[in-house]
């Protein structure tokens, strides 16, 4: 875990290790990893060759596969700019965060608001290697990172890190971008991002995206086999069962739709429905 704020001097430098791993970490450059995967789909070069190998084989499957992934990095760019400047939100935790994209979230909300407080978490030893290019706040803000894992959500809403960073009396938009449907219905995914919310105060927001086989069936079930074949479980669902993360919240005009048709900002790609083939939506936990 790591933090950095705009307190520069004293004990606390712009870049602190709160809690290092103890030690050396197996990166498993070997296999294929879907942080990196989706890394080499955006264009980036934090990627393998067992990383590459894989992604051009799920192309292979799903041509659309680049489309869909700039897509859902768009849609959180456009979400958390949105809750930032017209909902007045100053508290963002990205889970999921993978490895660091330009613009990334906390550039876009200290872009509205200086004083915006970034949380970002997530698992991957790659991403934490890489830490330092999030860790990079205005003076009047703050960010952090927490190495945690989503199965275990105590983890995160407990941490130290998080609550040192975040005040959970106030609203945090928490934003699950991508990443669940690599939890198959046995990890209970619904029961995660409840568990999430409950740690939240009312006024917070959900932003989320899923991939989804209601465009083109056969391509994104060939993508799904894929993953699968490189032990790497992938569920997509469709537009009703996506519609379950929301239960209970108040969904964000336009509602749950493709993510490229969410508040769209005219910078967008001209693609269909089925180049994006996923589910996205904000809403508000009353």
């Amino acid at each position: 875990m790591a933090t950095t704020d705009g307190q520069a001097g004293g004990a606390r430098g712009w870049w602190t290790s709160v809690a290092p791993r103890p030690t050396p970490v197996d990166l498993a450059i070997d296999q294929p990893h879907p942080a990196r995967m989706y890394d080499y789909l955006l264009g980036g070069k934090d990627n393998f060759p067992a990383d590459r190998e894989t992604a051009e084989r799920a192309l292979g499957a799903f041509p659309r596969a680049r489309a869909a992934a700039r897509q859902n990095r768009a849609f959180l760019l456009r979400a958390t700019r949105h809750l930032a400047e017209h909902q007045g939100v100053r508290q963002f935790l990205d889970i999921g965060t993978g490895i660091p994209t330009s613009p990334n979230m906390h550039e876009v909300a200290q872009g509205v608001a200086t004083d915006a407080r970034v949380v970002y978490a997530d698992n991957d030893p790659i991403v934490l290697a890489h830490a330092r290019a999030l860790l990079t706040s205005t003076p009047q803000g703050r960010t952090a990172y927490l190495d945690a894992d989503l199965h275990d959500v105590e983890s995160i809403v407990t941490a130290p890190v998080l609550r040192d960073t975040l005040d959970l009396t106030r609203p945090v938009a928490l934003s699950l971008i991508a990443i669940f449907h690599f939890f198959p219905d046995e990890d209970d995914p619904y029961s995660i991002v409840r568990r999430l919310l409950d740690a939240l105060p009312s006024g917070s927001y959900l932003s989320l995206t899923h991939l989804t086989a209601d465009f083109v069936p056969a391509e994104i079930n060939g993508v799904a086999q894929t993953y699968q074949a490189q032990g790497i479980p992938l569920t997509p669902r469709t537009r009703d069962e996506i519609a379950r993360f929301f239960d209970g919240l108040e969904l964000v005009d336009p509602g749950l739709v493709v993510p490229f048709r969410w508040r769209p900002d005219g910078t967008g790609e001209d693609i269909t429905d089925a180049d994006a083939s996923g589910w996205g939506a904000v809403a508000r936990k009353p």
